[in-house]
């Protein structure tokens, strides 16, 4: 009969232990390679797999014909022929594995402005335009460790971008919410003047062209003052958040990006009827509402709706203020019948702050005060997609019963 032995189990759990790494997943270097390429308006980028063999396919999704061409791989690369949407399919090389191409980095609009540029002395572009998307195929067992590093051309002196900087124009590139982690956001090369400060748990940077009129020291003020309340609605702590801007003929707006926000820097801070564009911005990054087709007042209202709630509970706006402010809003939404539609205007905007006003004031009424819009913001945070019928369901949750704000025609 063959002898049986029983290991102590502190003995027995440090050799499991220490047997981790037979299955353990094994790291692939990812690196992307960019080089701004000012006189051509482009960028040449070089996507390197250490191990080709690591992956089985990556298939992009690269959008409009001529957006991206000039392509070299190694291994196999089909180019489909959609003359409306064009594809990319790429079979690595076993071994050290390159795909590179060039983009284009200027985008125009009708109206003659620019929502991403590059000229000689800067350029201003989205991360999501270098790389395009892409389903991943990749081996069993196999982490991709993925790095943005720039080449700037000469007389450049920086880059910034919304990722942790881990060298001199080099940025480590690490998405939880995605198998194939690629750089996002807005981003920024070029003789740039910076200001930085540490808000709560996040660095903050403020970034633009030298001589672009960005107002830099202006717009960390306003987020010192208001952080604290966004952060009592909004409890997210990004470890960076980037401001970018510029002037004419960049785009006279703004837009929020992955931890990062681009304001054309001739907007005021604050506008006259008293709400902000920058805070706007923030609260549609740290809310990260995602609505549905059809539904996009719930997240477009609520930043509104906070941009001038915010402000106003860190003293920034006086009562007399906001009751203008409040008139303003009902004049401008005054005609708006139904807030659901394939796009949220300037008017059901203002239409469905109105309503968001009405149900806080409804929902601290039922309960006493001791709750608020505040609890379903926070609860419209953790889903992942939102259209009315639920936002009904979680106010009402939140209410504790039947809200008759919300028994509107507007909402049908």
């Amino acid at each position: 009969m063959p002898l049986r032995y029983k290991l102590p189990l502190g003995l027995g759990l440090l050799l499991l232990l220490g047997a981790g790494p037979l299955w353990a997943a094994q790291k692939v270097d990812l690196n992307y390679h960019v080089l701004l390429l000012p006189q051509s308006a482009q960028a040449e980028v070089q996507v390197t797999l250490a191990e080709g063999s690591a992956v089985r396919s990556l298939d992009f999704d690269l959008g409009a014909p001529g957006s991206y061409t000039d392509f070299k791989a190694d291994g196999q690369w089909q180019l489909s022929a959609d003359p409306a949407h064009s594809r990319g399919l790429w079979h690595p090389a076993p071994g050290k594995a390159t795909l590179s191409y060039r983009v284009q980095l200027n985008h125009p609009r009708k109206n003659g402005s620019f929502d991403t540029r590059i000229t000689p002395d800067w350029a201003l572009f989205r991360g999501e335009d270098l790389i395009p998307p892409a389903n991943l195929d990749q081996q069993d067992g196999t982490e991709l460790v993925s790095r943005l590093e720039f080449e700037l051309p000469k007389g450049w002196k920086s880059v910034e971008t919304p990722w942790p900087r881990i060298g001199k124009n080099r940025f480590r590139i690490d998405d939880v919410s995605r198998l194939f982690d690629r750089p996002t956001g807005w981003m920024l090369a070029g003789n740039l003047g910076s200001r930085r400060t540490t808000l709560g748990e996040t660095e903050v940077t403020v970034s633009a062209p030298k001589g672009q009129g960005m107002h830099r020291m202006d717009v960390l003020t306003l987020l010192t003052f208001v952080w604290p309340q966004i952060q009592a609605v909004f409890p997210r702590n990004p470890p960076k958040l980037l401001i970018v801007g510029a002037a004419s003929p960049m785009w006279k707006g703004s837009a929020a990006a992955r931890n990062s926000i681009y304001v054309y820097s001739g907007l005021p801070l604050v506008s006259e009827s008293g709400s902000s564009p920058l805070l706007r911005e923030v609260v549609q990054l740290f809310s990260g509402i995602n609505d549905e087709p059809g539904h996009d007042w719930i997240g477009e209202g609520v930043s509104e709706y906070y941009a001038i709630e915010l402000m106003r509970r860190a003293g920034g706006m006086s009562d007399e203020r906001y009751l203008t402010l409040q008139r303003k809003l009902n004049a401008a939404g005054k005609g708006v019948t139904r807030l659901r539609g394939p796009q949220a205007d300037p008017a059901t905007v203002a239409r469905a702050v109105t309503l968001l006003q009405a149900l806080d004031r409804e929902i601290r009424l039922q309960t006493h005060n001791k709750r608020s819009l505040d609890d379903v913001s926070q609860a419209l945070m953790r889903m992942d997609k939102v259209n009315t019928q639920r936002f009904i369901q979680l106010s009402e949750s939140v209410l504790g019963g039947p809200s008759k704000v919300l028994d509107s025609p507007l909402l049908h």
